[in-house]
């Protein structure tokens, strides 16, 4: 055996009904399943890799055979998950056991939450019970999904050759969600067709990159990249969004291939036209935090982006995989503690949001969703630490990179990180290996909105990461195999 080795695996992880939905400050349960939600599971393997005796899983039977298998040592897994974020804890504790029951290492295995709004807890936190109960059992659930997931996709390696293209998203499906207001205020979310809106902050990343896998006796394997907000529906029933859409379409279109998506850098990227044209409104409702939501929307956006991938799909670039490899690199930042001033009102709101009673604090819509957000993190920073700790993680294929973001980076960040010197392509991944929370450039922390008024972090951060993440890549660029 020579050269690059890819194997795939899916598995539904859908969750009870009645199980708590994460994605916003109020509360939903889940009703049922609009769509089902899944781990999708890359395996690769490069090189003369030695055999080692080890008891192969059989995905058709369910059962172990005797057999051998490529050194796990040497292999990579990455994961992605229909999940609004799994936390940093809750990745160590599914590295580890993936670790202990693969023989993959640690720091080669890569886990990525697409963000989805309409996907379970899967930390109790405080809530309370029953809903905790199930939260804690889905967890648990969750946990033996990712090993059958990582052992169906070391048994299902294939020889595979490498190609990718860089597709444009449509428009109408991505916006920049930070506006400048008339008055000068900052608003994320602002109300559609609002006359105080001036104009958005930020310029949209549109490139999609689309990497195709091409197996021996397989499926193609194709990997999405793009950076938007898993978060067009609205709803109390289960859905992984329009990553989901995108699959059920593409898939539909090319029935021999899969298709993954790794959410690229979206912090301050939503699908919602604030001056809409005609056609905008077809299929879809303004939620409560002023954005267009609906299955129709998420219909749209999956079908939407489908089509980019299928633009570029029989035209990739094939090219030699010399190597994989993984990296991670630890990075510092300074915590966004509140000042004793900001203390007595912080409490407050949080209390009346903690109780229910969000009527009696005097805003509504996205401004309350910020104002209840900036004060929950206010709360939850009051006796410190002043600094954070979290890791960024690197993988090697060939001469494409990815680059996994513990949280949700600003568009801005994934632009400067594409620029990485050595790579022919590089694919920023936010919520990789935990979910930190949003990154947003040093200038969003004086003109405010939702994102920098909830940062668990200071001015900087997005600095900060850009800065790691260009070095990760460098010294990543620089090993053939790691």
């Amino acid at each position: 055996m020579s050269g690059l080795m890819l194997g795939f695996s899916r598995v539904n992880i859908d969750p009870p009904v009645g199980i708590p939905i994460r994605g916003y400050f109020v509360p939903r349960y889940a009703s049922g399943i609009l769509d089902h939600l899944h781990i999708n599971m890359l395996a690769f393997t490069y090189g003369d890799a030695p055999r080692v005796a080890k008891k192969r899983y059989v995905p058709d039977t369910g059962r172990y055979a005797e057999g051998t298998a490529p050194d796990p040592s040497g292999a990579i897994l990455m994961a992605s998950i229909d999940n609004c974020g799994l936390g940093t804890g809750e990745c160590t504790e599914i590295r580890r056991e993936l670790e202990k029951s693969t023989g993959v290492p640690y720091g080669r295995i890569y886990i990525h939450s697409d963000h989805t709004h309409t996907a379970p807890f899967t930390d109790p936190g405080n809530v309370s019970e029953p809903e905790a109960s199930l939260i804690r059992e889905y967890a648990l659930f969750l946990k033996r999904r990712f090993v059958l997931a990582a052992e169906e996709a070391l048994a299902d390696l294939r020889t595979a050759k490498m190609g990718f293209a860089i597709a444009k998203a449509p428009d109408r499906i991505a916006y920049i969600r930070r506006y400048k207001m008339k008055d000068g205020t900052t608003w994320t979310c602002p109300p559609v067709g609002d006359p105080n809106i001036d104009h958005p902050i930020g310029t949209l990343d549109q490139r999609v990159n689309v990497i195709r896998f091409d197996r021996e006796g397989a499926d193609t394997v194709v990997i999405l990249n793009y950076g938007l907000h898993a978060d067009t529906l609205n709803l109390d029933l289960i859905s992984p969004d329009w990553p989901g859409a995108l699959a059920k379409t593409f898939e539909a279109a090319v029935p021999d291939a899969k298709i993954v998506t790794f959410v690229g850098a979206q912090g301050d990227v939503g699908s919602t036209n604030v001056h809409p044209v005609p056609g905008d409104m077809n299929d879809t409702l303004i939620s409560f935090d002023n954005e267009m939501k609906s299955p129709g929307m998420c219909r749209f956006v999956g079908r939407a982006l489908a089509g980019s991938v299928l633009q570029v799909y029989d035209k990739v670039e094939y090219v030699d995989v010399d190597g994989i490899g993984a990296l991670e690199k630890k990075i510092r930042v300074a915590a966004n503690v509140p000042s004793p001033e900001q203390l007595p009102l912080a409490h407050r709101y949080k209390a009346l949001h903690d109780a229910g009673r969000d009527d009696e604090i005097p805003y509504t819509a996205m401004e309350l969703t910020t104002v209840v957000a900036e004060a929950s993190r206010m709360c939850a920073l009051e006796n410190g630490p002043d600094q954070f700790e979290f890791t960024l993680t690197g993988v090697k294929i060939g001469p494409v990179a990815f680059c996994g973001i513990p949280g949700e980076p600003f568009t801005e960040i994934g632009r400067q990180v594409k620029k990485a010197e050595g790579w022919r392509l590089v694919c920023p991944t936010i919520n990789t290996n935990g979910k930190e929370g949003y990154f947003p450039m040093k200038e969003a922390f004086d003109e405010g909105g939702y994102e920098a008024r909830s940062s668990r972090f200071r001015g900087g951060v997005a600095e900060t990461v850009i800065e790691g993440s260009l070095a990760l890549l460098r010294e990543l660029g620089g090993r053939k195999e790691m």
